[in-house]
């Protein structure tokens, strides 16, 4: 188990020294950050975020993709809303800034050759959960390294909707895990072909938003 703090971060400002972040994903495969999003943006996207479920603008979560896409709420039972890169609100553009600048950090100190993004707006209401999986498509390798932030106010680890973060490369489901609380503004990373997650149920609605980077090469990088 490892747990990445970045220091050095002040109310309303933003850290951009990634290293330990690349430090962790190097040695370990995944980060924990808390405090990552700072909380201008934090309450920003949260509000956006609650404004936009109660106006229905989410859809149900479905798996698969193409043709093969269902709809399985005994598998995943959460609800989405996308973001369009070309439409972000104020407050997404300054969380898609950030994470364009840990993009940039991640390439030069790890060598990834991340060259997009792409992201959601997630909830799970409450009860609801995401069962044991991995991030990347079938039929494609693009997605390289999994972003979840979390838009949580006030959340206690009896509030349930932890994220199982399964630590053991080979043994996969069979093997260790973590549970991270999905606490307002802590940042977990992890590469998005290894490591099998899932969400457990909570007694409350869930909020995060979820992000992908992705590669043009087909070859991931083993970390």
């Amino acid at each position: 188990m490892s747990t990445v703090r970045v220091t050095g971060v002040l109310p309303g400002e933003t850290s951009s020294d990634f290293s330990a972040l690349s430090e962790s994903l190097a040695k370990h495969g995944y980060a924990v950050v808390p405090g990552f999003l700072d909380r201008e943006v934090g309450d920003a996207l949260l509000e956006e975020a609650f404004t936009l479920w109660e106006d229905g603008e989410y859809r149900r979560a479905a798996i698969g993709r193409g043709d093969e896409q269902k709809v399985r709420a005994e598998i995943r039972s959460d609800h989405l809303l996308w973001l369009d890169e070309m439409a972000l609100s104020p407050g997404q553009k300054r969380y898609w800034d950030r994470m364009e600048s840990l993009r940039v950090a991640l390439n030069r100190d790890l060598f990834l050759g991340l060259f997009d993004f792409e992201a959601h707006l997630a909830c799970f209401p409450e009860g609801t959960r995401y069962r044991a999986h991995l991030d990347r498509h079938r039929d494609s390798e693009a997605r390289t390294l999994s972003a979840i932030v979390y838009l949580n106010e006030g959340w206690r680890p009896e509030d349930g909707g932890s994220l199982r973060l399964y630590t053991d490369r080979e043994l996969g489901v069979d093997g260790p895990w973590i549970d991270i609380v999905p606490e307002f503004g802590k940042l977990v990373i992890f590469l998005s072909a290894v490591f099998w997650h899932e969400v457990l149920p909570s007694s409350r609605d869930r909020h995060s938003i979820t992000g992908w980077f992705r590669q043009r090469v087909e070859d991931l990088p083993l970390l």
